[in-house]
């Protein structure tokens, strides 16, 4: 079971006999405990600075989109490893698939977020009580932010996971704070 756990999340062998301790042999518990840690240390490393790094590319096959983004580490022992080169190829991937216009919520001009909420207010005016538009709005605010936002969107790959739970995984492997730094999308024929 621990090779088994090992593989599906490429924790340390001694994290996964520990998460299966934890859950008393139930694989997915250990599983979802893994997931809790890495996101614990994701969280712990968010804070130090990212110097090194890389650009890395994407361009379709039919050559009509492109992508650069630039993806920070904290070492150039990290930025040369096998599966920070395979999370900024699946990074630039994705962008060119989904189109995302911005990584976080918190990029997003406040002038952007007041037009939607006006927007989607105007669309249920007098539908629903005031409380309940309310919570309607909120709800398809999230399902917009999953629409534009990177670090929110549904990795391409897995979407039972998000961009950031999979860099959060990243992180927890790596044991060094990742960032997606910025990016350029291309489109053949689009004018930014």
């Amino acid at each position: 079971m621990i090779k088994k756990l090992r593989r599906e999340t490429s924790a340390g062998m001694l994290d996964c006999k520990e998460a299966l301790d934890e859950a008393k042999g139930d694989f997915q518990e250990a599983k979802k405990i893994l997931r809790k840690k890495g996101i614990k240390i994701a969280l712990k490393k968010g804070k130090e600075k990212t110097s090194e790094g890389v650009i890395s590319s994407y361009i379709h096959h039919n050559q009509k989109i492109g992508v650069l983004v630039e993806i920070r580490c904290q070492s150039d022992f990290v930025a040369k490893n096998a599966q920070f080169q395979e999370f900024t190829k699946d990074i630039a991937m994705h962008i060119a698939a989904l189109n995302p216009k911005w990584i976080s919520v918190e990029e997003i001009p406040e002038k952007v977020i007041k037009e939607e909420k006006t927007i989607l207010k105007t669309q249920i005016k007098g539908e629903k009580p005031a409380p309940i538009i309310e919570k309607i709005i909120k709800g398809r605010l999230e399902k917009f932010y999953k629409e534009v936002c990177l670090l929110n969107q549904p990795f391409i790959k897995d979407e039972k996971i998000s961009v950031k739970d999979y860099l959060q995984q990243l992180i927890a492997k790596m044991g060094e704070n990742i960032k997606i730094q910025r990016f350029v999308r291309f489109e053949l024929g689009e004018v930014n």
